[in-house]
């Protein structure tokens, strides 16, 4: 069977699959769009734990492209660190600290530091409940029991007070486990059963409430 070039999904695209995703459409469904397997979606979905990222924004307090600019041309002419820092009304360590971590005075240029500063800002995590089994197990637990996440989240940093690995925040819990999932015992359970057959993200529920199958 000849194989389909891999796809680069653009941000657009991007867009889409986590629109149609919390719309409550299957894996499958979201890769017929793009007339793709349903891998290249599951590989997107699971680089965050099925919960939609962040856009990235920039710090107000970070260097812009223009300011790096500027810097890329003080240091062609000779420019000392304390004079950049002064123009641009910016600490000497910052632009000693920029120089430092993009090639020096000797290498720098301007576009490069920039897209490094992007890059070194963008880590994608795996959701916790993912990697850890036996903290989402422990979490679907006291969903049965009526626990909210509030609750669950509180109770996790008190007993487990130096076990990061044992510690989520009940936004998490929250986006993790469809809200349905603490009213019945069948929720939490539909939601680690999901995690089992679709890891390594764990949204198992549509908008309806009801167990998504994605097979």
């Amino acid at each position: 069977m000849k194989q389909r070039p891999r796809i680069y999904y653009s941000a657009s695209q991007r867009t889409i699959i986590w629109d149609r995703w919390r719309q409550g459409d299957t894996i499958h469904q979201i890769a017929g769009l793009f007339d793709r397997f349903h891998s290249s979606i599951h590989r997107i979905l699971a680089e965050t734990g099925g919960i939609r990222p962040v856009s990235q924004q920039r710090s107000k307090l970070a260097l812009t492209l223009a300011e790096r600019e500027e810097i890329s041309r003080a240091v062609v002419t000779g420019s000392s660190i304390r004079s950049i820092a002064a123009s641009l009304g910016r600490a000497p360590s910052t632009i000693c600290r920029e120089l430092r971590r993009n090639g020096g005075s000797g290498g720098y240029r301007a576009s490069s530091a920039d897209q490094a500063a992007w890059d070194r800002a963008h880590r994608p995590k795996v959701c916790k409940l993912v990697q850890n089994r036996a903290l989402a197990h422990l979490v679907a637990s006291k969903l049965r029991l009526e626990w909210s996440p509030e609750q669950i989240a509180g109770w996790l940093k008190r007993t487990y007070p130096d076990d990061e690995n044992y510690q989520v925040s009940h936004e998490t819990i929250y986006r993790s486990f469809h809200p349905g999932a603490r009213r019945s015992q069948e929720g939490a359970d539909g939601a680690l059963a999901a995690h089992a057959r679709h890891a390594p993200f764990a949204t198992p529920y549509s908008k309806d409430g009801q167990e998504r199958s994605d097979r």
